[in-house]
């Protein structure tokens, strides 16, 4: 059985749908949804390229542009039914709830503008009783944009869900690390709040029926599976279907959302600026009140998915390395989204450089293979203390560290996360260009490339490069040089090596 809700909506008629957010985990996998029931999909994306690997890429129409500029947002509204909205700042900053509501606004009035028919929106579940202005800042103001959807003019559908179980969406990610590594827990007094988690399978059957609602239907539905649980009986659930030792859990009710979140970023790859809204929705109990979409959108039989049958597909899933897309699928917030400069007369200041040039008696395709499987657990070919003491040194300021790791353990696409780098550009057997979302003073990348010589030599190709911002960040390039002999250095023998011996048969290097 897979993840996915494929061929549930068939019947309805076929719909011109706008999909925001198609970069990220649940837009990632509502696009192929959507074409499989026989829509057609048009996606708004602030980088198009990010979509170009996905398998359903050249069934939709990508268009560039930003939720928060409404010139962008109503060029891609036009000749649209239905328009989803999957896009949330997640605490990108101190104005976040301001940014939040200013793109739903300006996504309001476009749709209604461009004669929208239905907006379907992704909210979260909120706790029943619990004043607004009591919510976590995260809650606080998906339940704003929910309002602001249902005030306007154009039909919506807000669908508001608790934690969503799927292979590689943060709450899942939090859950499954949390208990595999730690057998014996001290955790916040929020392991006792009730949720009622929900399956991705089904939050994305419930999003591809809203798109045929009755064109009265104006209101917020609440979505979740059949079980209502503790975070604790979640932890020793998953302990069981993972077939894990029963975990001992030991709550302490003085760690904060604040601690919690530094306490999940430490044991988990979901980093502190991740992490915090999600411990911080925990506090209060939130439970579904009604179940009304099954009127509308039916559950067919054993829907929605208990708990534990929706950890069991999430884990196969992982199993078998076919995790379509993950939390980090989205850019971390605050990450740079500027390009390479690659121009020659590029304006924007100092930039540094490492190159590596080394002959490699492989083909390319060899050298590629190594190339591509670079990071995660595979590692990167160079002084792994290095690598793990800056991973480490970056989760401590709140990055993302290296525990991201890979979506996939062979194959990588444009936009994939990877450790504390994004693959900003991949053209196969020739280049991986990596742009860094580690904390820096300055904006990096590095290039790995296939190249041949004039006699069709392989040749590997390693190009570090550092923007530094202000005084800082020219004093962390030179602070950091005097190790990159052996870091980069080290990296671009490695691979070499790597590519010879997989092409001779040979054992691999260490990495």
């Amino acid at each position: 059985m897979s993840e996915t809700a494929s061929g549930t909506h068939r019947h309805q008629e076929p719909l011109h749908c706008l999909v925001t957010g198609a970069s990220g985990y649940i837009g990632g996998r509502l696009v192929p949804e959507l074409l499989d029931a026989g829509h057609r999909v048009r996606c708004l994306v602030r980088t198009p390229a990010k979509l170009r690997d996905h398998p359903w890429a050249p069934r939709v129409e990508s268009v560039r542009g930003d939720v928060t500029d409404a010139e962008s947002v109503g060029a891609a509204l036009r000749g649209v039914d239905v328009a989803y909205y999957l896009v949330h700042a997640l605490g990108s900053g101190p104005d976040f709830e301001e940014t939040d509501r200013r793109a739903a606004r300006i996504f309001a009035e476009q749709a209604h503008a461009a004669g929208v028919r239905r907006i379907v929106y992704l909210g979260g579940l909120t706790p029943h009783g619990v004043p607004e202005r009591s919510l976590s800042p995260h809650l606080r103001s998906r339940a704003e944009v929910g309002r602001i959807f249902l005030d306007a003019p154009v039909p919506a559908a807000v669908l508001r869900a608790a934690v969503v179980i799927g292979s590689g969406s943060a709450s899942f990610e939090m859950l499954r690390y949390l208990t595999e590594r730690l057998p014996v827990m001290v955790t916040p007094s929020w392991v006792h709040t009730r949720t009622q988690p929900i399956g991705v399978r089904d939050v994305l059957r419930y999003l591809v029926g809203a798109a045929g609602l009755p064109a009265d239907i104006d209101r917020a539905f609440d979505i979740g599976g059949p079980d209502v649980l503790t975070y604790r009986d979640m932890m020793l659930r998953y302990a069981a279907v993972a077939g894990l030792p029963r975990r001992l859990i030991v709550p302490v009710p003085v760690l904060t959302p604040r601690l919690s979140s530094h306490w999940v970023g430490l044991v988990t790859p979901v980093p502190a600026p991740i992490a915090r809204p999600l411990t911080e929705s925990l506090r209060h109990e939130v439970v579904c009140d009604e179940h009304d979409i099954a009127r509308y959108v039916p559950d067919p039989p054993g829907h929605p998915l208990p708990f534990d049958e929706a950890l069991s597909l999430a884990l196969q899933r992982v199993r078998e390395a076919q995790v379509a897309t993950r939390w980090s699928s989205a850019a971390v917030p605050g990450a740079p989204s500027d390009p390479l400069p690659t121009d020659p007369d590029w304006a924007g200041g100092s930039l540094y450089e490492d190159v590596r040039e080394l002959p490699v008696a492989a083909s390319p395709e060899a050298l590629w293979r190594v190339i591509e499987g670079i990071g995660g657990d595979n590692g990167w070919y160079s002084f792994p203390l290095a690598w793990a003491v800056r991973g480490w040194l970056d989760r401590f300021v709140g990055g993302v560290g290296l525990r991201r790791g890979r979506r996939d353990a062979e194959r990588l696409r444009a936009g994939d996360s990877l450790d504390f780098w994004r693959v900003e550009e991949i053209e196969p057997v020739r280049l991986l260009r990596l742009r860094a979302e580690m904390r820096l003073p300055g904006l990096a990348w590095l290039e790995l490339r296939v190249d041949t010589d004039e006699r069709g030599h392989t040749r590997y190709r390693q190009r570090a490069l550092f923007h530094p911002r202000g005084l800082l960040g020219h004093a962390y390039w030179w602070s950091v040089s005097p190790f990159h002999a052996v870091v980069f250095g080290g990296m671009a023998r490695n691979i070499a090596h790597a590519a010879t011996d997989a092409a001779r048969g040979g054992r691999e290097v260490r990495r």
